[in-house]
C-alpha cells in the first residue's frame, strides 16, 4: 500500500531513514545538523538574518556586513541565552516555586547554581516552522501542563525583515480550558560590528532598577543610581557591570514604542525598539561571553513584559481567558550618522 515502509538489503525502513546500523544511507557522509536545529537564513537587500527552530533562536542579524547581534555558529549551543525565546517567563522564578488559584507549583530548576527556574520552558524545544519567505518565517511550540505549569499555550514568533531592519512579532493564544498567565521576552545580545563592546555607549529608558538578592531575585525597586544613573541619557559599558532588571521604561512620544541604543563612538548603532507590551528590560554585560573567537565583553538587552520572579510578584503578568490571544513586537533598526542642517540626525541602513 501507498506509504508503506520500503525495506533495505539491512532490512531498514526507508521511509524513515533508519537502518539497522541505526543510519540510512543517504545520512552517512551529510555534514553534521546545527545544534540549534534547521536553520532559515532571510535576506531582505543588504540585510541577513539567520534563525534557529530550537528556542526560535535569532543567529544572526546582519547589514551590509555589519553584525548587530551576536552570531552564533552550526556547531555552537546559545551561550548564555543568546538569542533564544523566553516563554512562558522571562528571568527567573525563586526556588521554582510559586502558587496559582491557591495551588503550590513547583517547576524544574534549570538554574542550579541559584536553586531557581529560568527563562521558561522553550529553550530546549524544536518550533516548526509554519510560514517561510525569503524575508521571514514563523515558528510555533505548544507549552502543554508539566511540572509546575498547568497551562496550555499556543505560540509563535515571526522574525520579518524590513525597510527599517528585523520585527521580531510574538504571539500566544490560550488553548487550553481555564485563564492562563504568563510572561514573555527575548534574550539577543547586541553589537555595532567589530567595535569593542567597552567601547559602546547604552541607552537605556528607564527610570528603576531592581535590587536583587544573592540569587538575582529582586528585593525592590529604586530609582537609578551609581554608574546606571546615566543610562536614560548614554552610559558607556566599560564603565558598567551589569546582570540588572529595569523598569519604569519610558516609550518614545513621537513612535509610542520604547527604544533603547547602543552607539559606536563614530555614531553607528542600533537601535532595540519595543511596543510598550515590553514593559521590562534585563541588561547583563558578561565579560567572558564564550563567542566563537574566545572570551569577549558582551552585553544583552533583553526585552521583557515583565520583571524577574514575576510568577511570584504577580507583576506584569498577562491573563488570557481560554481562547484569547495576545501580540506585541520588538526590533532592531540599525543607524549611521548623518549631517542634517548642522544638526546631527540617523538614517537607516537597511532601506532598499
Amino acid at each position: 500500500p501507498t506509504g508503506s515502509p520500503t525495506p533495505d538489503s539491512a532490512g531498514g525502513d526507508r521511509r524513515n531513514g533508519l537502518t539497522r546500523e541505526g543510519l540510512s544511507s543517504v545520512d552517512r557522509g551529510a555534514p553534521p545538523r546545527p545544534l540549534t536545529g534547521p536553520a532559515h537564513e532571510l535576506r531582505r537587500g543588504s540585510a541577513r538574518a539567520l534563525v534557529g527552530e530550537v528556542a526560535a533562536v535569532l543567529r544572526g542579524f546582519t547589514v551590509d556586513g555589519v553584525e548587530y547581534t551576536e552570531p552564533l555558529p552550526d556547531d555552537r549551543l546559545p551561550p548564555m541565552g543568546a538569542g533564544i525565546v523566553l516563554m512562558p517567563w522571562p528571568n527567573r522564578v525563586a526556588d521554582g516555586r510559586w502558587t496559582h488559584d491557591g495551588e503550590p507549583q513547583q517547576l524544574d530548576i534549570t538554574e542550579v547554581a541559584r536553586g531557581n527556574a529560568i527563562h521558561g520552558l522553550l529553550r530546549n524545544t524544536q518550533y516548526r516552522a509554519v510560514d517561510v519567505s525569503a524575508a521571514h518565517v514563523t515558528l510555533t511550540a505548544t507549552t502543554y501542563p508539566q511540572h509546575g505549569w498547568p497551562f496550555t499555550l499556543d505560540t509563535a514568533v515571526t522574525y520579518r525583515l524590513t525597510d527599517a531592519g528585523l520585527v521580531v512579532t510574538h504571539e500566544v493564544t490560550n488553548a487550553g480550558a481555564q485563564a492562563a498567565v504568563f510572561g514573555c521576552g527575548a534574550h539577543p545580545y547586541l553589537r555595532v560590528g567589530d567595535t569593542p563592546t567597552g567601547a559602546l555607549t547604552l541607552t537605556l529608558r528607564a527610570q528603576t532598577r531592581f535590587v536583587t538578592d544573592e540569587r538575582l531575585i529582586p528585593v525592590r525597586a529604586e530609582e537609578l543610581s551609581g554608574a546606571a544613573a546615566a543610562l536614560p541619557t548614554g552610559a558607556v559599558l566599560a564603565d558598567l557591570d551589569l546582570d540588572d532588571g529595569f523598569g519604569g521604561l519610558t516609550p518614545n512620544p513621537a513612535t509610542g514604542r520604547i527604544e533603547h541604543t547602543l552607539t559606536a563612538p563614530d555614531g553607528r548603532g542600533v537601535t532595540l525598539w519595543t511596543d510598550p507590551a515590553f514593559g521590562y528590560a534585563q541588561v547583563f554585560t558578561p565579560r567572558d561571553y564564550p563567542a566563537a573567537g574566545g572570551p569577549r565583553h558582551a552585553v544583552a538587552v533583553e526585552p521583557m513584559t515583565c520583571p524577574p520572579d514575576a510568577l511570584n510578584s504577580q507583576t506584569g503578568l498577562i491573563t488570557l481567558a481560554p481562547g484569547e490571544s495576545w501580540r506585541a513586537s520588538w526590533g532592531l533598526s540599525p543607524f549611521e550618522p548623518f549631517e542634517s542642517g548642522g544638526r546631527a540626525g540617523y538614517r537607516s541602513s537597511t532601506a532598499t
